[in-house]
């Protein structure tokens, strides 16, 4: 009979799970951080980039400020966000003036959700400026809609007037066969990426129509950027 004290099997067990949980818990600590590290460099260039499209559809732009349109009006984004209100950024020029209204629309193109960005001008309610956010259509074909000169002629002064209640666009937004474009609310779409010039028309339609009735009447709000 062999004298060696043997190991119970249960104790090897314990010292197994112990040290799993010693490892699971190192690297939780090491994401966390790693995560805690990042994320403030990660707001900050997102929202960089997010002030650079901005300024790329309100070229008079200097400067920018979040807003929020509510039910009960528009007021700065610098407390908690009102349930139903909807996002936008006040742009103003180097004077301080208002230069033109941002903001988001979204809807689903060919492969995927088709973010867009477009500048609005109160002195003629028009769409003046549009830029992309975020896009996975395909490669040389979806991807025009922020190439083809024709294309963002459209955006020049795409019509986004209300009606006389104020109530909603006296015009919806939409995107038509190429070379049928007849209304200035209406965009010419980009033969060979109808489906993508389409989702455009609509997450512009989409987000105006949520905005613009809350927006227009209160304009004078957002009066002169203090220096």
């Amino acid at each position: 009979m062999n004298g060696a004290i043997q190991q119970p099997q249960g104790t090897s067990a314990v010292a197994l799970v112990r040290t799993l949980g010693i490892v699971s818990t190192v690297c939780g600590l090491i994401i966390v951080a790693a995560y805690q590290g990042t994320y403030d460099a990660a707001a900050a260039n997102r929202r960089l980039a997010l002030e650079r499209t901005v300024f790329k559809v309100i070229p008079a732009a200097k400067s920018m400020s979040e807003w929020q349109a509510t039910p009960q009006g528009i007021r700065p984004v610098g407390g908690e966000t009102v349930a139903g209100a909807v996002k936008f950024y006040a742009a103003y020029d180097a004077d301080g003036a208002l230069a033109g209204i941002a903001a988001e629309g979204a809807a689903k193109g060919y492969a995927d959700t088709v973010r867009i960005l477009y500048g609005y001008a109160p002195a003629c309610q028009c769409i003046t400026g549009f830029g992309l956010v975020a896009s996975k259509e395909t490669p040389g074909i979806g991807d025009k809609i922020v190439t083809d000169k024709a294309f963002l002629e459209n955006f020049k002064a795409l019509d986004v007037k209300l009606n006389a209640e104020l109530s909603a666009l006296a015009n919806e937004v939409k995107a038509v066969k190429h070379g049928t474009k007849s209304n200035p609310w209406q965009i010419d779409a980009i033969a060979g990426a109808t489906v993508t010039s389409r989702a455009v028309g609509k997450a512009i339609n989409d987000s105006a129509q949520l905005l613009l009735p809350k927006l227009v009447p209160e304009l004078e709000k957002l009066g002169k950027k203090e220096s």
